[in-house]
This record gives C-alpha cells, sequence and structure tokens, in this order.
C-alpha cells in the first residue's frame, strides 16, 4: 500500500530510481537537486543564499484565534500598513463559547484592523481559512504563510507553510521567513482508489505510514506520478491539507488540466501555469502510494497517526480500545472511561457522526455523502449526523444540486462554515462517547471534553464516505465499500456573487484615519522584560509522554474565546495536563518580581542553591517535556508560559519547527538535552548566559540542583541564527522591533 524509500532517488520519465542505482555523477546531481518544484518556489522568494533561505511570502492568513494578537504584535513593534495581502477570517470563534461579547468584540477588530491597514475580511460563517483561500487567492508557484497549522494549498500549486502568529509579524515588518532548506521527499502516487475510498483514507494510511518514524518531519512533501491525474482536485486537497499531521513543513503538486479547470472554475485562469519536476530531479526520499490498494481507514484516538483499516479494527475491536481507554484513564486519572462497551458481537457502534472543516466540508465529500444516504435514514437513536459546508459558495452548490435536501430528508443536520468540531468548540460527544469525523485532528481532548472535571470523550477519524456508510447503519461502523452507491455526482458551480456582495476586500487600500476598535476583553501584550546575564530557572513541571500536543499546552475549545487577552488566557495553561502549573509559575514570577523591586532574590529561594548565586540574574519557570509542540500552530502556546514568567522549554527534541519558533520569538530558550531526567521542583543554573548566547555557542554548560545534590549538565540550542539569538536576549520579539 505505502512503501518508504529511505535514500535519495532520481525522477525522470515517471519513474522513481534509488540513487544507488542511478550512478548519476555529483555535478549531474547537483542540478538535479535544482530540478524540484519545491526548490523553484524557494528559490524564487529567497533573499538570502542559496542555503540559508531568507523567504517573503506572497500573501498571509489568519483566523479569528490568532490574528488579534499578531495585529496587536505589530502594532506594538511599528506597523503602519500591511505591506503584503493579508486575509482575516472568522472561522474559529464564530459561536460564543464563553457567553459576553468577546467574540463579537474580536470580529469587530478583525474588521476596523483591515479597513486601517488594508486587508481583506471574510466575515463569520461564510468561509472556513482553508477553503476561503484556495477558492481566491491561492496560485501556481506562490508561497503563502497563515498562523493555522492546516495552512497548505499544495495541490494548488502554493508552498504554503502555517506557523506562529510571531512569523506573521516578521512579515508585516518587511522582514523575512528564515530557515535552512528543507529537504525534499518525493511522495509518488499510482493507480487509482476504489469506489468507497476517500481523501481522508489516503491521508490517514500516509499519516501511519509517516509520522511515528519522524521521516517527513520539517520536509517540504512533493507528490509526483501518475496516480495524480485519477484524483480530482477536492481529493487532491483532502489528502493535501492533512499533510500537516505528517510533520512535514510543506507540500507542492504537479499540477495539470484538472488543476487548470479549478482555476477557470473560480475565475482565476491566470492563476494557473503547469508545474512539474525536471528530468531528472532529485529527492532526499520518497514515499510510493498505490492508490488502489488503499482500504477504507480510521484513525483511532488520540492521534491521526493511529492508523488502521477499519476492516483490521473491527476484527480486533476489544484489544484495540483497551489500549485506548488505558490512556484515557491516564489522563482521568481513575478508570472511568469505557470504549469497549462500543463492540456488540462482531460490530462497533459509534454516537456521533461529523464531516466539517477544511478537510471534510468539501463539495465532492458532501456531495458523494449525500448519495450514500440518499432514501436511507440515520436512525432516530442516539447517533447523530452534522454537515459544516467549508463554505457559502459550496453550500449554495449542494443547495442548487439537490444533496442539502437529500441529507436533510436522511436526518442528518447542516451547520454554517465553522472549524469548530475540529477543536472542540463545537458537537463535543457525551462523557464516554465516541465520534468519528472527516476533520484534522483527534487529539486528548480535542473535540471539547473536560479530564479534570471527569468528562471525557474520544474521537476517530475517518472519511465521509464512511462516515456516512456508518450513519446508514445508524451509528454502526461501516465501510463505505461495504454500501451500495452511485459514485457520480453533479458538476460544482462557484458562485463568486456570495463574496462579491460580503467580503471585505481591501488590500492596497489602507485607510489611516480609521480607528481600530478595541473591546473591553482586547489587551496589550505585558512586558517582557530581556535576559540577564545569568539564569536560575525552576522546573515547575515534567510531561512524561511522548509527545505533548499544543492542545495539551494550551487547551482550545472555550479558551479560545480569550486568546485576545494574554492573561487570561494565560490561566488555563496546562489546566488539561498539570493543573498546578499556573499557581506554580505565578509563585517563581512573584519571586522575580521582588529580585526586580529589590535587588536580589528572596532569602527563602536563595536558601535551596548550595552556591554563592551572581547579583546580575533572571529568575523564571521552565517546563520539562519529551517532545513538545505538536499539532497546531498557536503560539499561545508559548505566549502562555512567558506571560507567567516562563523563561525556557528543556525537551529531548521539538515536534515542529513552528512550536521551536514561538519559543524563540517568545523570548524562550529551546533547551535540548537528551538522556537527563528532571525533577519538578529542580533549579537549573546557566552561567554567563547571554554572553554564551552573544558569542553564537551551540552550548550551554549548566548546573542541576536537585534537592542538596548539585550535577553538571550541558544544554544545546539547537543552531540558533544570529537574528534568533538577538530575540531572545531582547526578551520577546516585540522588544526586538522596538530596539531597532
Amino acid at each position: 500500500m505505502i512503501k518508504l524509500i529511505k535514500s535519495g532517488v532520481y525522477y525522470s520519465e515517471g519513474t522513481l530510481v534509488k540513487e544507488n542505482v542511478a550512478f548519476m555523477v555529483e555535478a549531474k546531481k547537483r542540478e538535479a537537486v535544482k530540478g524540484t518544484m519545491a526548490y523553484r518556489i524557494l528559490d524564487s522568494h529567497n533573499k538570502g543564499d542559496v542555503n540559508d533561505l531568507k523567504i517573503s511570502f506572497d500573501g498571509l492568513v489568519s483566523h479569528d484565534i490568532t490574528y488579534v494578537g499578531i495585529i496587536q504584535t505589530a502594532k506594538a513593534s511599528g506597523l503602519k500598513e500591511f505591506p503584503i495581502p493579508y486575509t482575516l477570517t472568522n472561522c474559529h470563534n464564530s459561536l460564543c463559547a464563553v457567553g459576553g461579547t468577546i467574540n463579537g468584540d474580536d470580529h469587530l477588530f478583525g474588521l476596523t484592523s483591515a479597513k486601517k491597514y488594508g486587508g481583506n475580511y471574510v466575515p463569520p460563517h461564510v468561509a472556513v481559512i482553508h477553503q476561503f483561500m484556495r477558492e481566491t487567492t491561492a496560485k501556481c508557484g506562490a508561497m503563502i504563510l497563515g498562523s493555522d497549522s492546516h495552512t497548505r494549498y499544495g495541490a494548488l500549486g502554493t508552498m504554503a507553510v502555517g506557523e506562529g502568529g510571531p512569523e506573521l509579524v516578521k512579515q508585516l515588518l518587511g522582514k523575512t521567513y528564515d530557515i535552512k532548506r528543507p529537504e525534499v521527499i518525493a511522495v509518488y502516487l499510482k493507480g487509482k482508489p476504489k469506489k468507497g475510498v476517500g481523501p481522508h483514507d489516503i491521508a490517514i494510511a500516509l499519516i501511519g505510514a509517516v509520522f511515528k518514524n519522524g521521516f517527513v518531519k520539517n520536509k517540504v512533501l512533493e507528490f509526483i506520478g501518475p496516480g495524480i491525474k485519477n484524483l480530482s482536485m477536492d481529493y487532491r486537497c483532502g489528502i493535501d491539507v492533512m499533510t500537516t499531521e505528517t510533520s512535514c513543513l510543506s507540500s507542492v503538486w504537479e499540477t495539470d488540466d484538472l488543476t487548470r479547470e479549478y482555476f477557470e472554475i473560480h475565475g482565476r485562469s491566470g492563476d494557473f501555469k503547469p508545474m512539474r519536476p525536471c528530468e531528472p530531479a532529485y529527492y532526499d526520499g520518497a514515499v510510493t502510494v498505490d492508490l488502489s490498494s488503499v482500504e477504507p481507514m480510521i484513525a483511532l484516538p488520540f492521534h491521526p497517526s493511529n492508523a488502521y483499516t477499519i476492516k483490521e479494527f473491527k476484527e480486533n475491536a476489544e484489544d484495540i480500545l483497551a489500549d485506548i481507554e488505558k490512556a484515557g484513564n491516564r489522563l482521568l486519572k481513575n478508570q472511568t472511561f469505557s470504549l469497549r462497551d462500543k463492540v456488540k458481537g462482531k460490530d462497533v457502534f459509534v454516537s456521533q457522526g461529523i464531516i466539517a472543516g477544511c478537510a471534510g466540508g468539501s463539495y465532492e465529500n458532501i456531495a458523494e455523502s449525500a448519495e450514500i444516504l440518499r432514501g436511507k435514514s440515520c436512525g432516530n437513536g442516539e447517533f447523530a449526523l452534522s454537515v459544516y459546508p467549508q463554505s457559502q459558495p459550496v453550500f449554495k452548490s449542494l443547495c442548487d444540486n439537490g444533496y442539502v435536501s437529500a441529507l436533510t430528508c436522511s436526518g442528518a443536520v447542516f451547520k454554517t462554515a465553522f472549524c469548530g468540531p475540529c477543536f472542540g468548540a463545537g458537537d463535543t460527544p457525551a462523557n464516554n462517547g465516541l465520534s468519528i469525523r472527516h476533520t484534522t485532528r483527534n487529539f486528548e481532548n480535542r473535540e471539547g471534553s473536560k479530564p479534570g472535571e471527569g468528562q471525557l470523550s474520544a474521537v476517530a477519524l475517518m472519511d465521509a464516505r464512511s462516515v456516512s456508510a456508518t450513519a446508514v447503519n445508524g451509528g454502526k461502523l461501516t465501510s463505505a465499500t461495504e454500501v451500495d452507491y452511485t459514485r457520480k455526482i453533479k458538476k460544482y458551480y462557484f458562485d463568486k456573487t456570495i463574496y462579491e456582495n460580503r467580503v471585505y476586500y481591501g488590500t492596497g487600500k489602507p485607510d489611516k484615519k480609521a480607528e481600530v476598535v478595541c473591546g473591553p476583553n482586547i489587551a496589550d501584550w505585558p512586558e517582557q522584560i530581556g535576559l540577564a546575564d545569568n539564569l536560575l530557572i525552576k522546573i515547575v513541571s515534567v510531561i512524561g509522554d511522548p509527545v505533548t500536543t499544543t492542545d495539551e499546552l494550551i487547551p482550545s475549545g472555550e479558551t479560545s474565546s480569550y486568546r485576545s487577552n494574554p492573561l487570561r488566557l494565560a490561566e488555563f495553561t496546562l489546566s488539561r495536563k498539570d493543573p498546578q502549573y499556573v499557581g506554580e509559575a505565578k509563585a517563581v514570577q512573584a519571586d522575580e518580581g521582588v529580585r526586580r523591586r529589590e535587588g536580589s532574590l528572596p532569602e527563602k529561594l536563595i536558601k535551596k542553591i548550595p552556591f554563592a548565586l551572581p547579583e546580575n540574574i533572571s529568575y523564571g519557570s521552565c517546563v520539562v517535556s519529551v517532545k513538545p509542540g505538536d499539532g497546531s500552530a498557536r503560539e499561545q502556546a508559548v505566549s502562555c508560559q512567558r506571560v507567567l514568567g516562563g523563561i525556557a522549554n528543556i525537551a529531548q527534541e521539538y515536534a515542529t519547527k513552528r512550536y521551536r519558533s514561538n519559543l524563540i520569538n517568545w523570548g524562550m530558550l529551546p533547551l535540548v538535552c537528551r538522556g537527563q531526567k528532571f525533577v519538578k521542583g529542580d533549579y537549573v543554573f546557566i552561567p554567563d548566559a547571554v554572553k554564551l548566547i552573544k558569542d553564537g555557542a551551540e552550548e550551554l554548560p549548566a548546573k542541576l540542583i536537585s534537592g542538596k545534590k548539585v550535577k553538571d549538565v550541558v544544554f544545546g540550542t539547537g543552531g540558533l541564527t544570529a537574528e534568533e539569538r538577538r530575540i531572545l536576549l531582547s526578551g520577546c520579539l516585540i522588544n526586538y522591533n522596538k530596539n531597532k
């Protein structure tokens, strides 16, 4: 089904050849490296040298969880107007999860900012962030930076990257996105998917093959091969958006006549151009996917990489669900989480189905689901099916072609273009419930449950076709290959007047006299102080999980409404993982406050350190984890720690580049240390830290104080660039820009 080639390969005349077979001379190889689509796109946007890239993007995009903080940060750094197209969408805080005017205030802030600084504004319920960008903005050969991790438009020939907000701030201030040239992995597609197999099935199989082994981490995936022509554009986009879950940096696909037709349908034929690798093109590795052999898949809780075929899962459901129950009970710290009760004989029953968001809510996914459910019923029991089209144009075409009617009559409920089910702000199942969803993620707590309050349900990812086949059987888990239906659907028509009549298009038209309206919840960032010469760090939380997601660092769901207020949001930091964290961090922050006011740390703290501390010292808190930062790009996973006095993370490695970048941009040291055990309450003393960082040191010698024992340890910094060092020494990106 899927095979990994872990050595270099050449691509020529539609086939892959391993490097050790090709006997290519070194000069030819150097040229072949430049033959990938990714190399050429990066090169055309690069202002740095050939290996140390400094990328300027063609456009930016944010949604209403992130754009307030980004604009506030940029404004504090001297923003006058948006220098490149910047689109503000409203698909996350669309519902008032916590009451009050908070979400509406954010939206008014977005609209007035678009008017003042010259941007585009998409009102709530009109389109989810990535569908709007596909329909209106992505174009062949372009690069787009988004403050959402699923910023992926590779199927349309656009290399898009999801990053934390500070990286967008840099672009707004005329700076660049600085990275080492990434490796490029070929994803070679052949064959044709069988009836009942959808894009989520291909994506889940791919994620299952490459995530846990880190094969494509921080690399670019380049989709090539004869199988592409057998995939519609909706199908390609559905696979492409899920590449985020492989932990890759970005993606790009070969384009063809179907791509050309997509741009024509959306009135943008000029944005198309043929794209394919040169011959030969060299790749640093490859993934081969036989589309015809992929079966309907399910990604079980609590990660998209927990992948099985539906058939395999059903045959081993008791054993597999027992393992998931154990993971759930570790979250609850008791034995009340139950999933095996969903197994009845040889069948598994689920309580909910969702088809939604940037991955699930496409025209073809929903239309084909309607054909599966046409004339049938979802039943009147516990199982319920909700459908969220990606945009109003998609919804209108579904209405015009009769698919909304077919699904509504089956008992499915239609909702607006809203990303809520993807991050726990809508359709949270009952306690111990099991939901199947064509959405992007199924992390712990992602569906909105609160383990700290004894509430936990679970989400499994499945393709819309199998979700609908399950609905036909009233919640009995069913593969779409087990039901009979017509795959032939009516042609999609894009009605541009929907956007023309509702979206504010202000790119290139800033109004300096306009006032940005800030509601009472919207607050400026509190002051962050730069590092002193020496650092004393208290470890206030130790997380031993193999991977720690950004959802665990700062929960999503109802907390999203507070993302415009750094201090209020910070109260939720690690609340579902380590409820004592906030209090512990505040205690450290209070002692640092004493030092700043009185010139020295409190005596009770000094007595805990078995050697004399220098006068010029910063004191802050630290979180230790194995591999933090998987998942969302949200900067708040870091900024909340910083607001509470955090000055470092210690990890064996960082799950994503974007999380590490967020640490640096918020003035927190991204320390790496393998093989050393840390205990909550330990202290780390790093002498001459500022000098070492300023001088370009790759390692920071330190003292680990555990009780009365002192041990020498060494922390790696992971190859900081000169600018990253300056940002850290300034205390955060805001300070760095102010100082300049």
